[in-house]
């Protein structure tokens, strides 16, 4: 990101919730790009295995992003109860002598999810399902959604930035199935955090330059310099974290930048933005995003983007939006 150089030129409408002045800058490197989610990732929650059941989880209002044309989500009224995948028949095996056929049945495959609280406000989130592996799944967090992939073994782990105190994660497969696990983050007050979510390899990422950092120097965070979890819990900078199997076929994918306002003892402003470099994958094309930001009241203020991507020949250079995510403003401890 060094040595960027600005470029005169139109890039056309941006259609935005707010109005959101960018800059063509050319650059040297880049990033991974959030559509419209297609109906078979969001598929109908037909029921789900809660861990410790501590809140009213049929009270649950799915707040993922909804672009033009909407998006369908699991349903939030369904009764939550554990999940049982279907069985399978194999092959009736003949028995000499004998008329009648037997069949062998597998067991029944149970789904399970568990969330637990670590630091720097995360959860920890694995989910196990042995009938399912090699399997898309979706997980959808207070308005957060990505995709990840099981294992051969069917299970799937990860470290999840929290958005609400009392978190609920719903893991959902293409077949209905599913799953609900939940915990409750204490230190989730102690942090700013900001999500930014799209579908695809659309070349968006979040750029942090934390208290005047310059791109590229110590300060500035990316995806190629996301800094540390363990710089966040001992309160000396932020961290940029991602979500979303990028290999899998239209991943679902969130970036999150999470600070530790409660730890830090400097004072000053994070200035944050949203780039997407040209590609030959995004050139010509429409894309779309969406921020989540952490408001002090605990809500959640949501914001949508569509953004009309450049001709092929203006591949290698970024698009720079310096309003669709709020700068921070840190008052050291």
């Amino acid at each position: 990101m060094l040595g960027k150089k600005e470029i005169a030129t139109a890039v056309g409408a941006l259609a935005c919730a707010i109005g959101i002045g960018f800059i063509m800058q050319s650059a040297d490197s880049g990033g991974d790009g959030y559509d419209q989610q297609a109906a078979a990732d969001a598929p109908v929650l037909q029921g789900a295995t809660a861990g410790n059941a501590m809140l009213d989880l049929e009270e649950i209002t799915l707040t993922s992003a909804e672009f033009e044309g909407g998006i369908d989500l699991p349903s939030p009224d369904t009764e939550v109860t554990k999940v049982l995948a279907p069985t399978s028949v194999l092959e009736e095996p003949t028995v000499p002598e004998v008329v009648e056929q037997s069949q062998a049945v597998t067991p029944a495959c149970e789904i399970v999810a568990t969330a637990r609280p670590v630091a720097a406000a995360m959860v920890n989130l694995e989910l196990e399902a042995s009938c399912l592996p090699n399997e898309r799944v979706t997980v959808h967090h207070n308005g957060m959604i990505f995709t990840e992939t099981t294992s051969a073994e069917g299970s799937v782990s990860l470290r999840v930035p929290a958005l609400a105190k009392e978190a609920v994660f719903i893991l959902a497969f293409s077949n209905g199935e599913g799953a609900v696990a939940q915990t409750v983050v204490e230190e989730l007050a102690d942090f700013d955090r900001a999500v930014l979510q799209w579908k695809g390899n659309t070349g968006f990422q979040i750029h942090a330059r934390e208290f005047g950092a310059d791109y590229g120097s110590e300060g500035h965070l990316w995806t190629n310099a996301p800094g540390d979890v363990a710089a966040a819990v001992a309160g000396s900078g932020g961290v940029l974290t991602r979500h979303g199997d990028m290999s899998a076929a239209e991943p679902l994918i969130a970036e999150v930048y999470s600070f530790p306002k409660a730890y830090n003892a400097r004072s000053g402003n994070i200035a944050l933005s949203v780039e997407t470099e040209v590609t030959q994958a995004n050139c010509g094309l429409e894309i779309e995003a969406q921020s989540l930001e952490m408001q002090a009241d605990g809500s959640i203020k949501t914001q949508n983007l569509t953004l009309p991507v450049p001709d092929c020949d203006a591949a290698g250079s970024f698009l720079v939006l310096n309003n669709l995510l709020q700068d921070l403003k840190v008052a050291g401890g």
